[in-house]
């Protein structure tokens, strides 16, 4: 109960780290998949320094104090400032992943051929889908849970997924490799590990917040409306005081590197 009321009385205050900067915001390569999948432009990633310790009881408080800190507001041009009403949505997402394992049942199941080229199938719907996309969006696919329930809840899963769907200009990849090899590459970016030094073994330590914000006529963050690939995450690294906010805004995004 006395963490409970310290996470409630407890504030935070935010200072932008501008050296930080990431690998899949800079390389060539990447930046390219990101401009194919129309999401070039609209997908970034800012961090900030925070003042406190952070705990897992105080994620309500700490993502009110992010979005109403001045030099936060003054660092995301999508937002303007101002007082923000409590947050609508801070949904704890799990993040144990330490390898790319998560994704083996997909190799084998009948979404890919041998070759890693992902098989294509008819949709009411959309033209030119395929097995990949349907096992990411269709409860009723019969590939669904090939990844199983909790595997699913990952911020790693989360990842992948919003890659695969990519922006409203979206030119799907015919294999699986560059998707994959997108997430590593983010995930890697954005999550700290530490080595246990009893087990010897590498585990996260970061704390990932799905988050949504409001402010007096509704929805104002990430994007006014509710948006499936419009999305935005708290990454906390609450050993070094770190929090990085992943976004994307749903949208055409940018034809040039």
């Amino acid at each position: 109960m006395d963490e409970e009321k310290y996470a409630f009385e407890q504030t935070f205050s935010f200072n932008a780290l501008r050296t930080k900067t990431f690998s899949f915001l800079q390389d060539k390569d990447t930046l390219a998949r990101l401009m194919k999948w129309s999401m070039l432009g609209r997908i970034s990633a800012q961090s900030f320094s925070f003042d406190h310790s952070f705990s897992p009881y105080c994620s309500e408080k700490f993502a009110l104090c992010f979005f109403r800190d001045p030099e936060v507001l003054s660092s995301l041009r999508k937002m303007e400032a101002g007082v923000w009403v409590p947050l609508g949505i801070v949904e704890p997402t799990p993040c144990t992943k330490v390898s790319m394992e998560l994704f083996d049942p997909i190799y084998s199941c009948g979404i890919l051929r041998p070759t890693g080229h992902v098989v294509k199938c008819f949709h009411d719907v959309y033209p030119d889908y395929d097995e990949l996309r349907q096992m990411l969006r269709d409860e009723e696919s019969e590939h669904y849970y090939v990844v199983g329930r909790e595997e699913r809840g990952e911020f790693l899963f989360s990842l992948f997924k919003h890659l695969c769907l990519g922006g409203e200009l979206c030119q799907y990849e015919d294999t699986i490799d560059p998707y994959i090899s997108t997430t590593k590459q983010i995930y890697k970016d954005l999550i700290s590990v530490q080595k246990d030094p009893e087990t010897k073994k590498i585990a996260v330590v970061s704390k990932v917040l799905k988050v949504c914000a409001f402010d007096e006529s509704g929805r104002c963050f990430p994007g006014v409306r509710e948006e499936e690939q419009t999305f935005a995450y708290l990454i906390v690294d609450p050993y070094k005081r770190h929090v990085t906010l992943f976004c994307h805004f749903y949208g055409v995004g940018n034809f040039t590197v």
